[in-house]
């Protein structure tokens, strides 16, 4: 399920990095937003003026290109991703029906930028280690029970999700089991081991 977020983290050199969509399979290693591109190149962040001080606040959030304050204005937007994948498919901005109003108000069109972001989703996901049907199943079950007893007893379905650590303590046996396996090096057992938090 994509969930619409405005999630923000300190990027490269401090710039605010404000991610759009992010989903619950691949949380913040997959985490999307809409880039812009000006003269066809990706623009650096905005920096905004906000009088004196030792910091200048900064953005790449889409919405902050739209041309007002002496700022840049985007000319197309795409999909990126927070692995460092791009979409190469560009949609032009029309700026008729948002006139002079900022891009957060100007009611832009993302759905081209969005489908891209999912459908480099399905691609990780195709190429991600299967779960076996019998684990999948259980997930499943597991998830099914957890909903009807936080309809029911929230405290308690609270309680069974902060037991994380039973799956945590099987994650690390099996890294642990894939390790002393033959041919598998450590720097591949990251791609293919849940990260627990």
């Amino acid at each position: 399920m994509i969930r619409p977020v405005c999630r923000r983290e300190r990027g490269e050199g401090g710039v605010l990095v404000e991610w759009d969509w992010w989903t619950v399979d691949f949380g913040d290693a997959h985490a999307g937003a809409v880039g812009v591109l000006i003269g066809g190149s990706d623009p650096g962040p905005v920096y905004f003026d906000v009088g004196s001080g030792s910091e200048v606040p900064s953005t790449r959030h889409w919405s902050a290109y739209d041309g007002r304050y002496r700022r840049p204005r985007a000319e197309v937007v795409r999909a990126v991703c927070a692995c460092g994948w791009c979409g190469a498919a560009e949609y032009p901005l029309d700026r008729a029906t948002g006139g002079d109003r900022p891009l957060y108000e100007a009611d832009a069109d993302l759905s081209g930028p969005l489908a891209d972001w999912t459908a480099h989703l399905s691609v990780v996901g195709e190429a991600a280690v299967p779960l076996p049907e019998p684990l999948a199943a259980l997930l499943v079950e597991m998830a099914e029970r957890l909903t009807v007893t936080a309809a029911y007893a929230p405290p308690a379905a609270l309680r069974a999700v902060r037991r994380r650590p039973v799956c945590r303590r099987g994650g690390h046996r099996a890294r642990y089991r894939l390790l002393q396996g033959p041919g598998h090096a450590p720097d591949r057992v990251g791609q293919v081991t849940p990260r627990f938090t």
